[in-house]
């Protein structure tokens, strides 16, 4: 059963400091919190799974397909194809084979999963006005400044979420190790669990109302 909740945020100006107040609204499941969350990031992390170990079978081993010597006489062992487990070269017993990792999950619950981490992390949230990061070069020392006028500690992880792609913010952070930048309408599961500190700006915040909130 989900529930809307409404939060208050304050917008954040360039020094800082508090302009104007922003509404979002986000149906969440409060019986059910952890547990979505939970299906959605382990969704998520089989994506990332390549799944592409594989070992030979003696079936498929190139070869073996006349016996090494005859079977008897020769004082060795036993011996009918060079294919077998025991030689070198041969193939693999219960060696990984190709495996592709899938695991279901509909739409509707990935975008909850979303709302109620957003809601759940709405404590170290920070909205800022769709100006705060711009610049008219690429300035690393500028956005520095900017994460300290949030009072946000730089040795904490941060994830800045935009409303599109801004080459300028994302050639100033890309040296920033604890700084990942992402569009709104991207963002995934693991982005926000592991970020310390959420910044987002006013048209970012419309964005995911309007894109995780159906």
């Amino acid at each position: 059963m989900t529930t809307d909740i409404q939060i208050q945020y304050d917008v954040l100006s360039k020094e800082g400091l508090a302009s104007h107040l922003k509404l979002i609204n986000l149906r969440i499941s409060e019986s059910k919190s952890m547990y979505i969350v939970h299906r959605a990031l382990v969704e998520q992390l089989h994506k990332k799974r390549q799944g592409n170990a594989n070992c030979k079978t003696r079936s498929e081993v190139r070869g073996g397909g006349r016996k090494p010597w005859k079977q008897k006489g020769t004082g060795r062992a036993r011996a009918g194809s060079i294919r077998s487990p025991l030689w070198k070269g041969g193939g693999v017993i219960f060696g990984p084979k190709t495996k592709e990792y899938t695991k279901k999950l509909n739409k509707k619950e990935k975008q909850l999963a979303i709302r109620n981490i957003l809601y759940n992390k709405r404590k170290q949230t920070v909205i800022v006005n769709d100006s705060y990061f711009q610049s008219n070069q690429p300035n690393t020392k500028l956005i520095l400044k900017n994460i300290n006028d949030l009072k946000i500690n730089q040795s904490e992880k941060i994830l800045i979420i935009l409303p599109k792609k801004d080459v300028n913010i994302y050639l100033s952070t890309r040296n920033l190790k604890n700084v990942e930048l992402i569009q709104a309408n991207q963002i995934n599961l693991i982005s926000i669990i592991r970020s310390k500190h959420l910044v987002i700006t006013e048209k970012a915040l419309d964005i995911i109302q309007k894109v995780y909130n159906e």
